[in-house]
């Protein structure tokens, strides 16, 4: 009996006794292969898409990424990377496979982030953590303005347009805020693993120092214009605030996209 013969006999009785799934059987479209339901595809192109699946904002998806997730997550080490799912808050994301066995690729893309995007990431970090146990964070605009004031480099004006561009990028782009009403949002939990434990620490000396550095030059600045000499200026509320989010912050992941700072 040739190759040929026994692979269709051996068709053949699977057939009669054991048939198979009605997705290995029957594609989603014409010469389709692949294996998976249509709903277990779409969540694995978000979880790839990013930056993180929501049951909040998408549960038709968290409901797929529950009912399929092992093989989801085999999926998603075929490429070299992990799912990381929170049951508690409902969200899951991908970040590059942890392991010494092999040097694995990195199919993940970094985010940049501009000089404000990054402060205003580490204070709404601040404020989520300074709040557990509460099931929804919610934030004014006004309120994260004003701790971020002490950034301030040039005309108000300029340092308002930069303000809203972030917070922009914050609900589109990293989707960390979610609005509530035209000048409130939502902090997301998944706040807490964009940036790790080390990099809070590193990016939070920076930027304390930065800011104290800019609040002394306008002290400068403005006891000039009144004639009289500069005083020293103490470290400012806003920068505790961001210096903060180290000490409180509970050990996390690898992110699932790092952050790079333009000035």
């Amino acid at each position: 009996m040739s190759i040929n013969d026994t692979r269709a006999a051996a068709d053949g009785h699977r057939t009669q006794s054991t048939p198979l799934p009605a997705e290995a059987t029957m594609g989603l479209w014409r010469g389709d292969t692949g294996t998976l339901s249509e709903a277990s595809r779409r969540v694995l192109l978000e979880l790839l898409k990013g930056p993180y699946v929501s049951g909040t904002q998408s549960p038709g998806l968290w409901a797929a990424l529950a009912a399929d997730e092992t093989q989801i997550r085999s999926r998603l080490h075929d490429l070299f990377l992990d799912l990381v799912l929170d049951p508690v808050d409902e969200f899951a994301f991908t970040r590059k496979v942890d392991t010494h066995e092999i040097q694995a690729p990195s199919a993940l893309r970094s985010e940049r982030l501009t000089f404000l995007d990054t402060a205003m990431l580490l204070v709404l970090r601040q404020l989520m953590l300074a709040a557990p146990g509460e099931s929804r964070v919610i934030v004014g605009q006004d309120e994260v303005y004003d701790l971020l004031g002490v950034y301030r480099d040039g005309d108000e004006a300029t340092f308002k347009r930069n303000l809203n561009g972030s917070w922009s990028r914050m609900i589109n782009k990293l989707r960390i805020l979610h609005t509530v009403d035209d000048d409130r949002a939502q902090i997301s939990p998944m706040i807490r693993f964009l940036v790790d434990e080390d990099r809070v620490r590193e990016l939070t000396e920076v930027y304390r120092r930065i800011a104290e550095e800019r609040t002394a030059a306008r002290a400068e600045e403005t006891a000039a214009e009144a004639g009289a000499g500069g005083e020293t200026v103490p470290r400012t509320a806003a920068a505790d605030t961001v210096a903060e989010a180290a000490s409180a912050a509970a050990p996390v992941p690898e992110p699932a996209a790092h952050t790079e700072e333009n000035a």
